[in-house]
């Protein structure tokens, strides 16, 4: 949808439209009630202001809707759709990285108790894999503030291309 259709959408519409990017409602309405955007740049500055900080509650509600990295989302909605595709690197016929990412993920969610959330769009399955490697070594604390930074940048890239300009 283009930025001026979205800017001219009732709030339940916009906030309905760009709920796939990232379903945290406080940072729905701090994007879709600082409408009208006059430039692209306006609405991602904006949503990327409301993204910081995530709570861990916030967190916690947005790692519900992420599938594990190698897992294709089930369902037919948008967001399932996004998810498929930010993982399109990701061949779910390579059995040796399918491997690799199952021990990985059992690791990673024995050690912090939830799910390996990271920016697939843009990175190999070797990269990926390296990202889950290197962040077990991580305490709680450093991990949970990647995970938020992982948290955004998959939201910005998402409203991208949820409204353009």
């Amino acid at each position: 949808m283009h930025l001026t259709e979205f800017n001219a959408l009732p709030r339940t519409r916009a906030t309905d439209a760009v709920r796939p990017a990232l379903d945290i409602p406080r940072w729905l309405e701090a994007v879709v009630d600082a409408r009208p955007y006059w430039h692209h740049e306006a609405l991602l500055g904006a949503a990327r202001s409301a993204a910081k900080p995530f709570t861990q509650e916030e967190i916690d509600r947005a790692l519900a809707h992420h599938p594990r990295i190698g897992e294709r989302a089930a369902g037919d909605g948008r967001e399932a759709a996004l998810s498929r595709a930010e993982q399109a690197a990701v061949d779910p016929t390579d059995t040796d990285v399918q491997q690799r990412l199952r021990e990985g993920n059992l690791a990673y969610e024995e050690k912090f108790g939830q799910v390996f959330l990271i920016r697939a769009a843009g990175r190999t399955p070797e990269e990926i894999l390296e990202h889950l490697t290197a962040r077990l070594a991580h305490d709680p604390g450093t991990e949970r503030r990647i995970v938020a930074e992982q948290l955004r940048e998959i939201a910005l890239l998402r409203l991208e291309g949820l409204v353009t300009p």
